[in-house]
């Protein structure tokens, strides 16, 4: 990524946070990389629960699966088609 293709950071700050990102190890990345998934899937879970209020956990699971699964692998392996259930 070229320092200037993020329009919404700061120069100074977005060269920090680059080099802050090469200093660490790749166990680090890694660590970082699992932390901010699992934040993005408690956000979609979090719009899950909203919109579908009554929905145990047994439905959670393939509705937030269904958000980065093909529609073709959530019908064949987990019986769920997300044009009919919806996400």
């Amino acid at each position: 990524m070229k320092l200037t293709e993020c329009e919404d950071t700061a120069p100074e700050v977005l060269r920090l946070m680059v080099e802050g990102y090469r200093r660490m190890s790749p166990a680090q990345k890694l660590a970082r990389v699992v932390a901010l998934t699992r934040g993005v899937q408690q956000m979609a879970l979090a719009r899950i629960r909203a919109q579908h209020p009554d929905a145990d956990e047994r439905e959670q699971k393939p509705r937030l699966a269904s958000l980065w699964l093909s529609a073709d692998l959530m019908r064949t392996a987990f019986g769920w088609d997300p044009a009919v259930e919806g996400y």
